[in-house]
């Protein structure tokens, strides 16, 4: 009996599911299928805005629904995934399940609160989806975090990056909710491939972590909800959230109104998309080398001028420029704020400090995408992209205040 354990030892060692490079791109493979499908739909927001004659708020509802989802679901599902991690694998392979179903939901909507009650299935999926996956990464990777979440960082920006291109391409010959529908069924598959791969991924993680139980699991989210520096995060986080959501929005409406073809349109998107792909990763080793701030400041305040300056872009050489110039920030910095955050946290609280961080972000920039929506309407799109550029600023200076650094919440 005791003979066979050494074996058994050795075989879980060899599987090729539990080595990290498997799990940081399988992880990351993942990503960018989420980002790939949500990329695409915003990329169609003029065909469906058309589609069911929206007002510039009515298409803010749309992102707005997302963010109040994901909000809603963070912050009880950090807490829950951290008490499943044996579970992690199924949960993955839910969330990838319900995504391709929200997507066919909204494929075949009639009417627009059909649309937004797909859209919330796809946010729920999404922001589920997250947690135990980034989770994984900061424990695997707790060294190289910025690095390793900010390579699972690329894979949502490859979707990214594909996604308008692409959708350009295919809206020449199908109507928008056709493409979607197609795209939908891609998850429903992967379901099953991504139980398979990711079937034990929490387990060596369960092994390793404190064994809490129920009331020292809700004493260790009591100490994190305290930590003042989480909380700086936290508001930066959001604050960084409303900024990026009202552009990520208003940028597909704003290059339609200068009279751009669904492919030249999907076409400036891919390089925004694109420019990140490769800037992200460089951002992720620089933080781990320096620091979390060194990186993010600078990015935030270039951010926030070149958002300015978008709205007086006229089309050609310079606006192509702000758009990749944008794009060099614009995603680089989110792997490295939840680095930022998973710093000053316990190994044990991973997924609950993710969701808390998360639930702030989308509570804060659930209205965004409305307030943008009723500035882009009724004062044009300078307005709307001042509006960010003021957002970015401000997420800027209150980073300047928070530590960098600090021990992790419940440590002695």
């Amino acid at each position: 009996m005791q003979s066979q354990r050494p074996r058994a030892h050795s075989h879980e060692q060899t599987d090729i599911r539990q080595r990290g490079g498997f799990i940081i791109s399988g992880l990351t493979g993942g990503h960018g299928v989420f980002h790939w499908f949500t990329q695409s739909f915003l990329a169609m927001l003029p065909e469906v805005q058309q589609a069911f004659g929206l007002s510039g708020v009515g298409v803010g509802g749309i992102t707005a629904v997302r963010e109040i989802v994901s909000g809603i679901v963070t912050l009880p599902g950090g807490i829950v995934t951290d008490a499943l991690r044996r579970h992690w694998g199924l949960v993955l392979a839910l969330c990838m399940a319900g995504f391709g179903a929200g997507w066919l939901v909204i494929g075949f909507s009639p009417v627009y609160p059909m649309l937004l009650a797909g859209m919330a299935i796809v946010a729920l999926s999404a922001s589920i989806w997250h947690l135990p996956a980034v989770a994984s990464l900061s424990h695997h990777f707790a060294h190289r975090r910025g690095t390793a979440l900010s390579f699972h960082g690329v894979g949502g920006q490859i979707g990214d990056a594909a996604a308008p291109p692409v959708t350009g391409i295919l809206l020449g010959v199908l109507a928008w909710n056709g493409i979607i529908t197609i795209y939908a069924v891609v998850p429903l598959f992967l379901a099953f491939l991504v139980f398979w791969a990711f079937r034990r991924i929490g387990r060596s993680q369960d092994a390793d972590a404190p064994a809490f139980d129920r009331a020292e699991r809700i004493n260790q989210t009591k100490l994190l909800i305290k930590n003042p520096i989480l909380w700086g995060i936290m508001l930066v986080a959001g604050i960084r959230g409303m900024a990026f959501l009202a552009f990520a929005t208003f940028l597909p409406i704003y290059l339609n109104d200068l009279g751009m073809t669904p492919l030249v349109r999907n076409l400036h998107l891919g390089l925004l998309m694109a420019v990140g792909v490769v800037s992200t990763p460089i951002f992720g080793y620089v933080s781990d080398r320096l620091s979390r701030k060194a990186v993010l400041i600078p990015g935030l305040v270039l951010l926030s001028c070149l958002s300015f300056a978008l709205g007086d872009a006229v089309p050609g050489i310079w606006l192509a420029c702000v758009i990749g110039l944008l794009g060099l920030f614009l995603f680089g910095d989110q792997p490295i704020l939840t680095a930022l955050a998973m710093d000053v946290v316990g190994r044990g609280s991973a997924a609950t400090a993710l969701g808390i961080l998360s639930f702030s972000r989308f509570v804060l920039s659930a209205a965004s995408p409305i307030i943008a929506g009723a500035l882009y309407e009724n004062y044009g799109p300078n307005a709307a992209f001042i509006y960010v550029a003021c957002l970015f600023a401000a997420a800027a200076a209150i980073l300047i205040f928070v530590p960098a650094r600090a021990r992790a919440a419940g440590e002695a």
